[in-house]
C-alpha cells in the first residue's frame, strides 16, 4: 500500500475518504508537519495506489497497521471506517482514533435516524458505470453542501480528485458497498483507546448527531463540532490541527 511519510515528531496516520487520496489533506499538513511525522495513506484504487485491485476495509486496516508504527489514526469519511476497524482489530497499533466527519454507520435504518438514505449510495453506484466523472463530481458537491465556503471547497476538491490520476471504478464501487453495509456501532463500546469525533455542523453526509452519539458510546470518546461541511480540515485546518495535537498530547505513551 502506498504510504507517504512526511515531517518529524510523534507519528500520525491519516486516511482519506471515498474517491480522494492523501493529497486532500494538504491544507491540514501545513499545520501538522511542524509537529508530527505524518503517514499519508493512498487507499487501494485511489491516488498512487490506483493500480491495486479493489478495496476492502478490513484488509486496508490490516495492511496499514503492518506498515506503520504505533500511532494515533485519523480517518476522514470512508477512511474513518478503516481507522475504526484498526482500533478494534489491531488495538496494539493504534494509540488513539480520530474520526473526521465519519460515522460507525453511514446508511439510515429504523434504529439509526442519523444516516443517509440507501438510495443515495445506490444511485452513485449506478452512475459510476455510465457517468463516471459526473458521479464523482456530484458526490463532491454533496460533501461541500452546507459549508460556509462551499464554492471554494468544491473547487479545491475538484482540483484534487484527479490530481493523481483517476481512481479505480472497482475500488469506488467497493467503497460505496462498504459505506452501505458497514455497521460498527456495537464495536464502539469495546474500543480500548481514546477517541475524538470531529463533526461539521453543516455536514449533509454525516449528521453531527451521529458523531455525538458515537462519542457518547465509546469509552473515552470526545466530541468536537466545527462550523463546516463534510471536509472541516479544508476551511478549518488550524482548528483541526490544534485538536489533533491536543488529543495526541494526552494519549498514553
Amino acid at each position: 500500500m502506498f504510504i507517504d511519510v512526511q515531517g518529524n515528531g510523534p507519528d500520525l496516520v491519516l486516511i482519506h475518504g471515498w474517491a480522494m487520496h492523501g493529497g486532500i489533506f494538504a491544507p491540514l499538513l501545513e499545520w501538522l508537519l511542524p509537529r508530527f511525522r505524518v503517514h499519508l495513506v493512498d487507499l487501494p484504487g485511489h491516488g498512487h495506489g490506483r493500480d491495486e485491485p479493489g478495496f476492502d476495509v478490513a484488509d486496508c486496516a490490516r495492511r496499514i497497521a503492518a506498515q506503520t508504527p504505533r500511532a494515533p489514526w485519523v480517518g476522514w469519511s470512508l477512511g474513518g471506517l478503516v481507522a475504526l476497524h484498526a482500533a478494534r482489530d489491531f488495538a496494539d497499533r493504534v494509540r488513539g482514533v480520530v474520526l473526521i466527519a465519519s460515522s460507525p454507520r453511514f446508511v439510515a435504518a429504523p434504529d439509526w435516524p442519523y444516516g443517509v438514505p440507501m438510495e443515495v449510495f445506490t444511485a452513485f453506484g449506478t452512475d459510476l458505470e455510465t457517468h463516471y466523472r459526473d458521479a464523482i463530481e456530484r458526490f463532491l458537491a454533496l460533501e461541500t453542501m452546507g459549508s460556509p465556503n462551499a464554492q471554494a471547497e468544491l473547487r479545491d476538491l475538484k482540483r484534487q480528485v484527479f490530481e493523481r490520476g483517476e481512481p479505480s471504478i472497482a475500488a469506488l464501487q467497493d467503497g460505496l458497498r462498504a459505506l452501505e453495509t458497514e455497521d460498527l456501532r456495537e464495536d464502539l463500546a469495546r474500543l480500548s483507546m481514546p477517541s475524538l469525533w470531529i463533526a461539521g455542523r453543516r455536514d449533509r453526509l454525516v449528521a453531527p448527531g451521529a458523531m455525538q452519539w458515537a462519542a457518547q458510546h465509546a469509552p473515552g470518546g470526545r466530541y468536537m463540532e466545527l462550523n463546516s461541511g463534510h471536509a472541516p480540515f479544508i476551511g478549518h485546518a488550524e482548528a483541526v490541527a490544534e485538536a489533533l495535537a491536543a488529543f495526541e498530547a494526552e494519549l498514553p505513551a
